[in-house]
């Protein structure tokens, strides 16, 4: 993330979302660039979130679809081992996509302060809302990793920078809307699946920054809640 002058802004930066999971590598083996041939712990699940056949045993086209996969959203090694990483991110998407279009279901985000940004950090997910109607979203982000965790609590938005530059780590962190110390939402060139997570901003889709810079101005709550899965 960045810092913003002399504020006293909390050195945090983006990376390179997991998304968002930082999960244990486990006991995957030493793996090359090529595919390996050695099934995975989570192989079978993989296997079908994939479309792939449900056998539970490594094949050339398994390892094919694992390793395409891994490459697009930064895991690494991506050698095509279904290991925990990698179906981490896979149970992630599955629950982003069970959702639909009622984030706020356990009511957790205030629907008292009018127009409000929403952060779930256990599902890695964020919308806006003014009081229960859905305004934008849910969309899903990248949040802050173990130790660099985003922190949780009732804010606001109190400095936009559309071009802002991290001067900590001289990093782009476009459409900024800072809400916490050094913590802001931002647009990121990596998948929002992409492990570990960020320094502790929630990174978003160009897309996504755009409308809400769009949408937020300063002074708007934001409200983040939940636990990152791994932190």
């Amino acid at each position: 993330m960045g810092d913003i002058g002399r504020r006293g802004a909390v050195a945090l930066t983006i990376t390179a979302l997991l998304t968002p999971l930082t999960l244990a590598l486990g006991t995957a083996p030493a793996q090359a660039a090529s595919c390996t041939t050695s099934t995975g712990p989570y192989q079978k699940q993989v296997e079908k979130f994939l479309g792939r056949t449900v056998d539970g045993k490594q094949s050339a086209g398994d390892c094919k679809a694992i390793k395409a996969f891994q490459t697009k959203h930064g895991i690494t090694p991506n050698a095509g081992y279904a290991g925990s990483v990698t179906w981490g991110v896979m149970d992630l998407m599955n629950k982003q996509k069970a959702v639909g279009k009622n984030p706020n279901k356990d009511g957790k985000c205030p629907t008292n302060k009018g127009r409000i940004a929403c952060v779930n950090l256990t599902l890695q997910l964020s919308w806006i809302q003014d009081g229960k109607k859905l305004v934008y979203g849910p969309v899903p982000v990248r949040t802050g990793r173990n130790g660099d965790e985003t922190r949780t609590g009732l804010k606001k938005i109190y400095w936009r920078n559309i071009d802002h530059v991290s001067s900590i780590y001289h990093v782009p962190m476009p459409y900024a809307q800072f809400f916490d110390g050094g913590q802001a939402f931002h647009s990121a060139g990596v998948s929002m699946w992409n492990p570990p997570g960020s320094r502790g901003c929630v990174n978003m889709t160009k897309t996504d920054a755009k409308k809400y810079w769009s949408l937020l101005k300063k002074g708007d709550d934001v409200f983040v809640y939940g636990r990152k899965p791994g932190t």
